[in-house]
């Protein structure tokens, strides 16, 4: 208990000068779960109609391993076990929610390793329908039995008045590094999302395996489109858009490209933002080889672009003001040396203007969890919270050696160049997981929800059990929250001022 009440303190003395003081930050509840753990993030639905919402989060046990516990639903307010969803391999992916039995409570979608996909029933945790590969000698379709990446909510396709998913599938996680042998064409679809039935689809122009999940914007004017990307660690890749309209037609094949790397592909979620103030959302996307592309997003030419040298990135973007102007500005984490024996971590936040590397440091070691976004000390500049570990970094994923770690949960603030602690958590690791903000119990005042996971091996990746937590801060809510998690806010990588 020592360690919980020394967490408490220290995020009392990273708050308490920045907010009311009439409330006190204190460890809501934490939740374990013995042998499991996770590379999906959290997000926020109230399911059981108490007013609190309760989260939601993909897991399960190591690779290729069933269990029963493959997505998990807490209760917000105990952090008690609303109900839990079986599944095949682990559930990487995070949810994404919309009412489809019209019974008052969302419904939540979720994919992951295996080529799973799940509609699960909100209130009970049933399931409602699983995506079957059944379209084994259709052309195209049968190569949609790999992963499945994160889904996306859009509107309406095939008429029924509920809206519908858009989600690639791709990759091959036994495919060998540098070799294009067991490696098939990425399959984006859209999906009616009463029952999973393919409403249309098409395979990548080039060919390539997909794993970046696909951007969804609707521009002002109506026109909706989609960019989506091609390509692994090792293997070339594209990024390209198309219009919405051409994928209902089933064929994409003359997609544009936007953006290319040798040698790497495109992982992380690209998102999209207003840079250059014409009222248009923009694209800005990052490379495995850690090459950063901001395309407009009318003309579908470059604003500016941006690399950092001998890094590497499957991290995804967080937008917000964290400049001087108001012009939203993105932060990541890259990783230095080469997959899989990355080495360090470095966090870059960019100047969303001109492209410019505003910030640059090197926290932690290598690691795949992504910032989350909130001006927690009301001074006009965003600041970012991000889940790091500390650990012999040059020690690779899989070692010999003694895994000595503590992971470690920190707000970077930009206008004062300064890093606090929120959590340290000893012997605990957080290789995937994004945090979470949101006021979970409408109070006004910000939640936090993470994860953190047991390390008792030498094996970095290896799943042992895990805590999910919540912070109560007493930090004021003074705006909305405009990057709430994993891909921003409701997962759709999106950000409206």
């Amino acid at each position: 208990m020592e360690r919980f009440l020394k967490i408490i303190i220290i995020f009392i003395s990273v708050t308490m000068l920045l907010s009311c003081k009439s409330k006190k930050a204190k460890l809501a509840w934490r939740t374990n779960f013995p042998k499991i753990g996770s590379q999906s993030s959290p997000r926020a639905v109230d399911l059981n109609s108490d007013g609190v919402l309760d989260i939601v989060i993909g897991a399960g046990e190591n690779e290729y391993q069933k269990s029963v516990f493959g997505v998990l639903a807490l209760d917000g307010n105990s952090g008690n076990l609303l109900w839990k969803h079986d599944c095949i391999d682990q559930v990487y992916g995070s949810p994404v929610f919309e009412d489809i039995n019209a019974d008052g409570t969302s419904d939540i979608f979720i994919g992951g390793r295996s080529n799973q996909l799940y509609a699960i029933d909100g209130k009970t945790g049933k399931n409602i329908w699983t995506w079957k590969p059944k379209y084994t000698e259709h052309p195209k379709l049968k190569y949609a039995d790999r992963n499945m990446q994160n889904p996306v909510v859009i509107p309406d396709k095939n008429g029924d008045g509920i809206k519908d998913l858009l989600v690639i599938c791709g990759g091959n996680a036994k495919a060998e590094p540098f070799k294009k042998e067991e490696r098939v064409a990425g399959v984006l679809m859209i999906l009616n999302s009463k029952n999973g039935d393919v409403i249309a689809a098409d395979i990548m122009p080039d060919g390539g395996e997909a794993y970046m999940p696909p951007l969804y914007v609707m521009q002002k004017d109506g026109s909706e489109q989609i960019l989506f990307g091609t390509g692994g660690e090792t293997l070339n890749g594209n990024l390209f858009v198309t219009d919405i309209n051409n994928l209902m037609k089933n064929d994409i094949s003359k997609a544009r490209i936007v953006a290319s790397d040798i040698g790497h592909g495109f992982i992380a979620p690209a998102c999209a933002a207003d840079i250059n103030d014409d009222e248009i959302f923009d694209f800005v996307a990052i490379s495995h080889g850690s090459r950063i592309f901001a395309i407009d997003g009318k003309s579908l030419t470059s604003i500016w672009k941006q690399n950092v040298p001998q890094t590497e990135s499957s991290n995804a973007f967080a937008v917000g003001y964290f400049t001087n102007d108001k012009t939203p500005d993105f932060f990541t984490f890259v990783s230095k040396g080469v997959w899989p024996d990355s080495k360090g971590s470095v966090q870059v936040m960019l100047d969303g203007k001109t492209g410019a590397i505003d910030y640059q440091n090197q926290l932690g070691c290598t690691g795949f969890s992504s910032p989350v976004v909130y001006d927690l000390n009301n001074d006009g500049r965003q600041d970012v919270i991000i889940s790091i570990n500390e650990y012999k970094c040059d020690r690779g994923y899989v070692s010999s050696e003694k895994l000595d770690i503590q992971n470690k949960l920190l707000v970077i603030d930009f206008a004062n160049n300064s890093t606090q602690e929120i959590d340290t958590a000893p012997r605990l690791k957080n290789i995937f997981t994004t945090p979470y903000l949101s006021d979970l119990d409408g109070d006004g005042y910000l939640d936090i929800v993470y994860g953190q996971y047991f390390s008792a091996t030498s094996d970095l990746i290896l799943f042992m059990g895990m805590d999910i937590k919540r912070v109560s801060t007493n930090v004021k809510l003074r705006s909305k929250i405009q990057w709430e998690g994993y891909m921003g806010n409701n997962g759709a990588s999106v950000f409206e001022p």
